[in-house]
């Protein structure tokens, strides 16, 4: 053994008790770290590859020089860009589980863990209002479940058409219809992967000053389809302004059109822990296929995400290994290998499963109802202050504020706002275009956010509001 490697071995606690240490004082003091921080180094210049290796503890206090001022505060209660949770006590323990045991969750029979993913995802299929016909593996994020679930589609398409996709390839489908009203940027990425090409999506109008579908020109655009199938992309909860398709009705529409419906819930699933919301998530039992980010509003670490289906047959067609040391899938419960686009795939079903069996239903129905009162609490700020130089372009539905300035929002001033206050260390947005308007966006999906932070960055806006 290389004796680096076998001095680390003798020492293995006391470098495990080094990154501890690190560890606890990056998170003890994450309330107060720079919301953004800049990298160290643009674009290099890059130290060369070592050619002898220091050892553990010398690496660690390297990266505690080199790279770990660098790091941000993401995980933080002031991080308000894209739709980023942080990581609940329960879920980092679970993660630094994962790398200790270090299983590769691909067949079951030497190990516990295809088991413990089988639990969690009932628990989740559980937590969302999912019945039982819907069945689930773990991905690495929402695109990867978006990939999972359209491929399971594109090969339902081609039940349709008496071929299997997935040995003849999607040109034996001819042209696809992909219909949707506001679909994320994933779905023209998995489509781009599924060689079904960005061009399939098709936008279908939406009702006048939201983002949720006209239910009625889908049904139009539907019927041009004169009986080809089609594939359907919902939203549970848009980027912009947590707008909900009316999935009852969408699901109605299959009596009278042959199309999957995939539901892209990446983070609006949530809704479902909350009596007030759960409304905005009704019929989504109804999908073929549903998309949820558990890296999002479960606050577990990158990366997690959860994909179901109700036609887990087509998925294992798209997705079966052949190889005759993996076995050929068999059963009602193929081997997770069977299942996701992974061969080798890591326990990242232990952090969610540690984190819903510390605090369970009630505990992250308080953090998504937290979460959306903050965010009522932020758009009233914005509205209220007089002078903010702020206004909002949206209502608050659920957890994300979509605003801009209220004069001249123009694409450069908008991004100096948003610049000026990430570089204040106070807060965190994305820009975003909506109504055709430059804006930005504040999500709330972090379990450690409170009342202090929405007003401090609120506060940080408006003044770098006043400042552009």
């Amino acid at each position: 053994m290389h004796p680096a490697l076998a001095a680390d071995l003798d020492r293995f606690d006391e470098l495990l008790d080094a990154a501890r240490t690190r560890a606890v004082a990056a998170l003890r003091g994450l309330a107060e770290r720079p919301v953004a921080a800049p990298a160290p180094h643009a674009r290099g210049p890059y130290e060369p590859l070592p050619e002898r290796g220091a050892g553990g503890a010398a690496a660690l206090a390297r990266f505690g020089e080199r790279w770990e001022p660098g790091l941000s505060g993401s995980a933080g209660p002031r991080y308000l860009g894209f739709v980023t949770g942080g990581a609940t006590p329960a879920a980092v323990a679970g993660d630094w589980l994962v790398g200790a045991y270090d299983q590769n969750v691909v067949a079951a029979g030497d190990s516990a863990a295809s088991e413990l993913e089988r639990e969690t995802v009932g628990w989740l299929r559980e937590l969302f209002g999912l019945g039982a016909a819907h069945e689930g593996a773990f991905v690495s994020g929402a695109t990867m479940s978006n990939v999972a679930g359209l491929a399971v589609a594109r090969e339902w398409l081609g039940e349709r058409l008496g071929v299997s996709v997935a040995d003849a390839g999607a040109g034996a489908l001819g042209e696809v219809a992909v219909l949707s009203g506001a679909a994320h940027s994933s779905v023209p990425k998995a489509l781009s992967l599924l060689g079904l090409g960005r061009g399939a999506l098709r936008a279908v109008p939406l009702l006048p000053g939201r983002e949720a579908v006209d239910v009625a020109a889908l049904s139009g655009v539907l019927a041009e389809l004169e009986g080809r199938p089609a594939i359907v992309v919902a939203n549970c909860g848009t980027v912009n302004t947590v707008d909900f398709d009316d999935l009852p009705a969408l699901a109605a529409l299959r009596e009278r059109y042959p199309f999957w419906l995939h539901v892209d819930a990446a983070f609006g699933a949530f809704a479902a822990l909350s009596p007030e919301h759960a409304h905005l998530v009704a019929g989504l039992d109804e999908a073929d296929s549903v998309c949820v980010d558990l890296h999002k509003w479960l606050n577990v670490p990158y990366d997690a995400a959860v994909q179901f289906t109700r036609r887990r047959d087509l998925q294992v067609r798209v997705f079966r290994n052949a190889a005759a040391y993996l076995g050929a899938p068999a059963g009602d419960d193929p081997d997770f290998v069977h299942l996701t686009p992974e061969n080798s795939r890591r326990l990242r079903a232990l952090p969610a499963w540690l984190t819903l069996a510390a605090y369970g239903r009630e505990g992250h129905r308080e953090v998504v109802e937290r979460n959306a009162a903050l965010a009522r609490r932020f758009g009233e700020g914005v509205e209220s202050a007089a002078g903010s130089g702020l206004r909002l372009l949206a209502p608050v539905r659920l957890n994300v504020v979509c605003f801009t300035l209220a004069e001249s929002p123009t694409a450069e001033r908008v991004a100096a706002v948003a610049e000026a206050a990430a570089a204040g260390g106070e807060v965190v947005v994305t820009p975003t275009v909506y109504g055709g308007t430059h804006g930005l966006r504040a999500a709330f999906s972090n379990w450690r956010t409170g009342p202090g932070d929405v007003d401090r960055a609120v506060e940080a806006l408006m003044a770098a509001a006043r400042g552009v």
